[in-house]
């Protein structure tokens, strides 16, 4: 980081380029049960070869494939029928010329067979007789030893978070426990003498309870973070220093919701500054403008505006795929989407990145607009159109890229 740049608005791909702390997240062993969304350090090697046998993929006949070659409705191929594979046994009958081995799907596949036909273009039409209606090629119906994977080959992939199916691939190798980075612990703290805890029963003239460190706790889990309400900061000089000094050592991103005046934002910059460097103050998107990065001893801090739904729109943007980078995923999972026809002009400002909040009935996306202090835009919103900072706005009927709220 170079420089401390006060007020100097970057775009938000500036941010994400530019903006990239060094910090990681120590590595540990978890157990499979506890790697879901997990990020392996490394990739993650099969021990051995899977399925580590040949087996049929398909209820049918394990059969010598230029036996079937020819057959037809009209021009059957007769096999003799040899015997049977069990379930979760090894075979005890080989196929040979002429021959075919009964096959349950997961079966083993016997010597001298490469392929299984299906049961259902076969028929006994004598007893011990075989009547085969379709050609199989070699390789039909069966997969190798080594299909799933070959001993040494990448079960899952380091620096992408561990899903449903990687856990069951893991576990089909034998593979219990794996090394990930830790989950990042982040440090919520809520500044201004006007914010009072959730739990406030009356509230006095000018009080608001603090909903922004609440919500932001929630995006953190989200994103797979440790959260960590680091309590209320009032204005006053030094306080928040001493806060950030607290906390520093514990954390691996430090987030502060500062105030929603001028005199609040130059109090949190004051004091970012005071121990470490800022990197930028104010970022060309709306709503958020006034948002602070900085790093304080190695440590990645996001200064917040006060009102809610600035706070928790720029923290989407910045901070979500931030807490993956220090988890040790340089791509963040993609968040779900759907394509949708705008209902209504969308005005906006070249230079400026504008996140709108949508609802989206049957394919039509209906913009949400209200003050930035009102949460309750966001508690209707279906997910957000972007609107990009060359665009100085969207046609109604344009179609647009909705991204959706889990």
């Amino acid at each position: 980081m170079t420089g401390k740049e006060f007020f100097t608005a970057r775009t938000l791909a500036e941010v994400r380029s530019g903006f990239r702390p060094a910090r990681r997240t120590p590595v540990e062993r978890v157990p499979l049960s506890a790697a879901l969304h997990r990020v392996p350090a490394a990739d993650i090697t099969a021990p051995a070869a899977l399925p580590g046998f040949a087996r049929s993929t398909v209820d049918g006949f394990a059969v010598r494939a230029m036996d079937t070659y020819g057959a037809s409705d009209g021009l059957p191929s007769y096999l003799e029928l040899l015997g049977a594979v069990r379930m979760g046994a090894e075979p005890i009958v080989a196929v040979r010329a002429g021959g075919c081995v009964a096959m349950p799907t997961g079966g083993v596949l016997p010597a001298g067979a490469d392929a299984v036909v299906m049961v259902e273009y076969t028929a006994e039409t004598m007893p011990g007789t075989i009547e085969v209606t379709r050609p199989v090629a070699p390789g039909g119906g069966l997969v190798r030893a080594d299909e799933d994977v070959a001993a040494g080959g990448v079960l899952a992939p380091g620096g992408r978070p561990l899903r449903a199916p990687d856990l069951g691939f893991l576990a089909a190798a034998g593979v219990t426990t794996v090394a990930v980075h830790r989950r990042p612990r982040v440090a919520i703290i809520s500044t201004g003498d006007e914010v009072v805890p959730p739990g406030t029963v009356e509230l006095a003239p000018g009080q608001v309870r603090d909903a922004t460190a609440s919500a932001l706790a929630g995006l953190v889990a989200d994103a797979g973070g440790e959260p960590v309400i680091a309590g209320i900061v009032p204005d006053e000089p030094g306080a928040l220093k001493d806060r950030l000094t607290a906390v520093l050592a514990e954390s691996d991103l430090v987030v502060v919701s500062a105030g929603s005046s001028v005199g609040a934002r130059d109090e949190t910059a004051g004091a970012v500054a005071a121990i470490g460097e800022v990197w930028c103050h104010g970022i060309a998107i709306k709503p958020g403008k006034p948002t602070l990065l900085a790093e304080c001893s190695g440590i990645p801090l996001i200064g917040l505006p006060g009102n809610p739904l600035s706070a928790l729109v720029v923290f989407g943007q910045v901070g979500v795929p931030l807490l993956w980078r220090l988890a040790g995923c340089e791509a963040p999972p993609p968040q779900p989407g759907t394509r949708a026809r705008l209902s209504r002009d969308l005005a906006s400002a070249a230079g400026r990145l504008d996140v709108v909040q949508v609802r989206v009935r049957d394919g039509v996306a209906e913009p949400l607009f209200g003050p930035s202090a009102l949460l309750s835009v966001l508690t209707r919103a279906d997910g957000y159109v972007i609107v990009p900072e060359p665009a100085t706005g969207l046609d109604a009927g344009t179609e647009v890229e909705v991204v959706l709220y889990r």
